[in-house]
């Protein structure tokens, strides 16, 4: 069994795959466009709306080791992840501080980086997208 994260960014899909291509290194492996979606007359499932041709249906954003998927979804334009964090485990404390830093750009700290009882360097940042992050640094 694998859980796989996909993330929703309500419209902002294009800019937060920019973002996180330069805050975090990740390097897109598929996009599909909501107007390249093959239209089936016999499905139950809802079609693309015209205005949503140019919008996000799927991408595939690898990050390290994992995977995460990412779409415009509903294309409301405000998206929320409110009761989840990702969390992003480094190699050393520059890392972490370079990837906090980053993902810091536009968001909000509500832990900032420093040593705990159980890391060299851990933080939590709320990107601009509101994706709650957990930067760790390898112990």
């Amino acid at each position: 069994m694998f859980i796989q994260p996909h993330l929703n960014f309500e419209g902002r899909c294009d800019e937060a795959i920019a973002f996180y291509r330069s805050a975090l290194g990740a390097e897109l492996t598929m996009l599909m466009r909501y107007k390249e979606v093959p239209v089936d007359p016999n499905s139950q499932a809802w079609g693309p709306s015209p205005e949503c041709g140019e919008k996000v249906c799927h991408a595939s954003l690898s990050v390290g080791e994992t995977v995460i998927f990412m779409s415009d979804g509903r294309n409301r334009g405000n998206p929320t992840f409110n009761g989840i964090m990702l969390s992003l485990s480094v190699r050393d404390v520059a890392q972490a501080r370079q990837f906090f830093t980053a993902l810091s750009d536009g968001g909000s700290v509500f832990m900032p980086l420093g040593k705990t009882f159980f890391s060299p360097s851990f933080g939590m940042v709320t990107d601009r997208f509101g994706v709650c992050w957990m930067v760790n640094a390898a112990v």
